[in-house]
């Protein structure tokens, strides 16, 4: 039952975290104290009335916060703040993802990841500031599940789609398409540099950490696995943080029912059967970055050729205008 009330609370926190307020704010709102909402928070035995006004404020049905059923979260900040609380006890975490999973990526990605997520903000969205306040959340909840990680070390399984990591090389690593040729450059290196890390961890076949290639279909839809001694915690998120990062729109959830979990271990186990591992995916990848770096190569010979060709027009134009004869 403590572990319970334990769940009850980390649910207040991801929900009152997404929605803004502070924790002043909320138990001004209720009328109560901050330490009491401290202690719901905590985990401590609430009273239903409290949970009820909190269900109310928070916008999130009490089914939700309670844990019954599904949690649904249309809230960036609540689903990563509930994927990190889940990191801090599972003993296995089981990742279907593309083109990166956030765990293993680099600390260069960290800063780029960022920069990304900041752009992709259009200038004139509506509630732009809260927005842009939501990314900067999202960052310190990513940091301290990294933070988190290295320290537990949890075992990972992580299954990563070859096709959006082609993609991923491909488009470069931007949150918007209008970029100046030079920033598009520098977001293609960004992408090669974070899978070649990826392919050097497979490389170095860290213990604990099993990475598959899956050259296959898989659903568009990452989805992670948190397995503990008594229970495992399956989450679907619609959120990216690789290819076209998106931490504004849709809708994820988390379940601990046998069935979902039973049918998303078993895409797990087939996808993992015949995934690239080991050497094959190393090289697979390194074989994608090499394509991918002539391919940018070609890109920027066409467009040096392309701004010549333009001087040259520049310079014909200026030329043709001095040479004509002055009306008298």
């Amino acid at each position: 039952m403590r572990s319970r009330y334990k769940e009850i609370g980390q649910r207040v926190k991801a929900f009152r975290m997404a929605s803004g307020y502070s924790a002043e704010e909320v138990a001004q709102k209720l009328g109560i104290s901050r330490t009491a909402l401290y202690r719901v928070e905590k985990g401590e035995i609430a009273k239903i009335e409290t949970l009820h006004a909190l269900s109310e404020l928070l916008e999130v049905s009490m089914p939700t916060l309670l844990g019954v059923g599904i949690e649904y979260m249309a809230s960036a900040v609540s689903y990563f703040e509930r994927t990190r609380q889940l990191e801090e006890e599972a003993d296995q975490i089981i990742v279907l993802a593309g083109p990166v999973s956030f765990l293993l990526a680099s600390d260069r990605f960290d800063a780029a990841l960022e920069t990304v997520l900041n752009e992709s903000v259009p200038e004139n969205a509506e509630n732009r500031a809260k927005i842009l306040s939501d990314v900067a959340r999202v960052m310190e909840i990513l940091r301290e599940r990294k933070r988190t990680y290295k320290r537990r070390r949890p075992s990972i399984v992580n299954l990563i789609s070859a096709e959006q990591i082609a993609r991923f090389l491909h488009s470069g690593m931007m949150g918007r398409l209008d970029l100046s040729p030079e920033e598009r450059a520098e977001r293609h290196a960004w992408a090669r540099e974070e899978i070649g890390h990826l392919a050097s961890l497979i490389e170095e076949d860290n213990l604990g950490v099993q990475i598959g290639l899956v050259t296959d279909t898989l659903p568009m839809n990452g989805f992670q696995i948190f397995r503990q001694a008594d229970r495992s915690t399956l989450t679907i998120s619609p959120f990216r943080l690789g290819e076209h990062p998106n931490i504004r729109v849709g809708v994820a959830m988390l379940t601990s029912a046998s069935e979902a979990l039973k049918l998303h271990e078993k895409i797990v186990t087939e996808a993992w059967r015949n995934a690239l591992k080991g050497p094959a995916a190393a090289q697979y990848l390194r074989d994608l970055l090499a394509a991918a770096a002539e391919e940018t190569g070609k890109a920027d010979s066409v467009r040096a050729r392309k701004a010549v060709k333009t001087a040259h027009r520049g310079t014909r134009t200026t030329a043709t205008k001095r040479s004509k004869p002055v009306a008298k």
